[in-house]
């Protein structure tokens, strides 16, 4: 077949079980080869410990895997030279430009599961140096793989039919993201770690259309965008959820007037924040600079999806769970805090399990998310804020749960347990909590507010919270509101004090924080 790369060798016509037998594995130093006589049984290449080699062993692949998603896991970490697929036995053989590439990639996938259609697969190294396949035989993932490299080198693609059907020119650098399943917060920030291993990410616009999260996101060249859909497209961010969908977008060029947490220029770190916005950190705006690299710089993959999930806890795609889900948080007021008012601030960024103030320091509180992401989560949004006049500080804690008392133990109510309390915000999937988690700020944001409630009912309520109310708005359909305090220290007591009020009528006043002001 033309333009099929010259390490392929073209041998004798044979069955993918002959693929595997004689030769093929006649030495661990010798190449992967079609030309063999004899028909031994297949050996698994079962140890991890073979030395590193350019060609990787895919195992446990779904049934009806496609060549594109093969060549998709190996995508990320450099050029794809080569592929023998064995869907007989559930097996390929995937063959990359160098050892170094293919080192990356093991590393990996060591340690975030690789997943093929939501199914966990297995890849070591191969025993062999070298993939040669029979050509006739692999026609299709051949010819798969030649489209794959005519884009990667800028040219285009054969015009076999198979090649045609498989994989096209990507017709733009814009792609459109859909966030499926979003049981978790994501953020731009998120999507540029996750997307700027692709190639130099430009831009990206973040909005809400028809209850769900999307974005458009730039690369500076289409093939990037393509090896990223290749790549992503069905992949969680998170375990289990928030699914990306993607897609090309229609748009060739994103046009982003601010710099905030909704949109960002990267070539352009000049852009104003924006009406209400929070502007980029001033120590990012030389990354984020046109002659910088990219945020993650000479990072290697494995190290990128940590950094991602160290900055927001999160999760690495395709399923790393960040460890941990208990804080310590100390140089609490010992005066006021209790394990209550504890379950209501953190519980705006998580679902708390279980809060315990130490008997011995009083100071400090081990408070029990649901799970590591939220307990990252929360920590990145309140460690440094001001709680009852004292500046607190939240760290990740030792400890992997909080013990209750032992039964009979009087610890003069100092440990509670919340697990079944009715006031966790994050309990259905899917829930717009997720896309408004906001870090503490002066303007609270009211729901569930009854007809019969006015402005200057409020106003009162909150301003008896021992703050000053310095502005307040109504929402069109008056279920809901913005109410701003006189600092963010206030907005966080009126919180504690007023999240779930009973307002009655059987409404009870919800209270998170804002992004917005009046």
């Amino acid at each position: 077949m033309d333009g099929i790369a010259s390490d392929v060798a073209v041998g004798v016509k044979r069955s993918s079980d002959d693929l595997l037998s004689g030769s093929l594995y006649s030495s661990p130093n010798s190449s992967v080869t079609a030309n063999g006589s004899d028909s031994k049984k297949l050996r698994v290449e079962d140890s991890m410990d073979s030395p590193p080699s350019r060609v990787i062993h895919i195992r446990k692949l779904p049934n009806e895997v496609s060549e594109t998603e093969v060549i998709a896991l190996g995508l990320p970490f450099g050029k794809v030279t080569n592929i023998l697929m064995l869907k007989g036995k559930n097996q390929a053989f995937l063959e990359l430009g160098t050892e170094e590439a293919a080192v990356t990639m093991v590393n990996y996938y060591t340690a975030v599961t690789p997943q093929v259609r939501n199914v966990p697969v297995f890849i070591q190294y191969s025993n062999h140096k070298e993939l040669k396949t029979d050509s006739a035989l692999n026609q299709r993932a051949q010819a798969v793989l030649q489209a794959v490299s005519a884009v990667q080198e800028g040219g285009s693609p054969s015009s076999d039919m198979a090649s045609k059907s498989v994989l096209t020119p990507a017709p733009s650098p814009v792609l459109r993201i859909i966030i499926d399943n979003m049981f978790y917060p994501v953020t731009l920030d998120v999507l540029q770690q996750i997307f700027s291993k692709f190639g130099t990410v430009m831009k990206i616009i973040t909005f809400t259309k028809n209850n769900q999260f999307q974005a458009l996101l730039q690369f500076s060249d289409p093939v990037n965008a393509q090896q990223a859909k290749l790549s992503l497209d069905g992949q969680n961010i998170y375990n289990s959820c928030c699914t990306l969908r993607i897609d090309f977008s229609k748009l060739v060029n994103l046009n982003v007037k601010y710099n905030n947490d909704k949109s960002r220029d990267y070539t352009r770190p000049e852009l104003p924040a924006g009406d209400g916005q929070p502007p980029v950190d001033p120590s990012m705006a030389a990354a984020l600079s046109k002659d910088s690299p990219s945020l993650l710089g000479a990072i290697s993959p494995l190290s990128a999806a940590a950094a991602a999930a160290a900055a927001a806890g999160r999760v690495a795609l395709s399923g790393h769970s960040v460890p941990g889900g208990v804080l310590l948080v100390s140089n609490l007021n010992d005066e006021m805090v209790t394990p209550q008012s504890l379950f209501t601030l953190f519980g705006v960024y998580g679902d708390v399990q279980r809060v315990k103030i130490l008997y011995n320091k009083k100071d400090s509180a081990l408070i029990q998310m649901s799970d590591g992401n939220q307990a990252q989560l929360a920590m990145s949004h309140l460690n440094g804020q001001k709680m009852y006049g004292k500046i607190i500080r939240v760290t990740l804690s030792k400890h992997q749960t909080v013990q209750l008392p032992r039964e009979g133990l009087d610890d003069q109510g100092l440990t509670k347990d919340f697990t079944s309390s009715p006031l966790h915000r994050f309990k259905k999937p899917g829930s717009k909590n997720f896309q408004n988690i906001f870090p503490p700020s002066a303007t609270l944001h009211l729901s569930n507010i009854p007809d019969n409630v006015t402005e200057e009912d409020l106003r009162l309520l909150f301003s008896n919270s021992g703050g000053t109310v310095k502005a307040f708005k109504f929402f069109q359909d008056r279920k809901m509101s913005l109410l701003q305090m006189a600092t963010a220290e206030e907005a966080i007591q009126a919180l504690i004090d007023l999240h779930n009020y009973d307002m009655g009528r059987g409404h009870r006043l919800r209270v998170s924080f804002s992004k917005s002001t009046i």
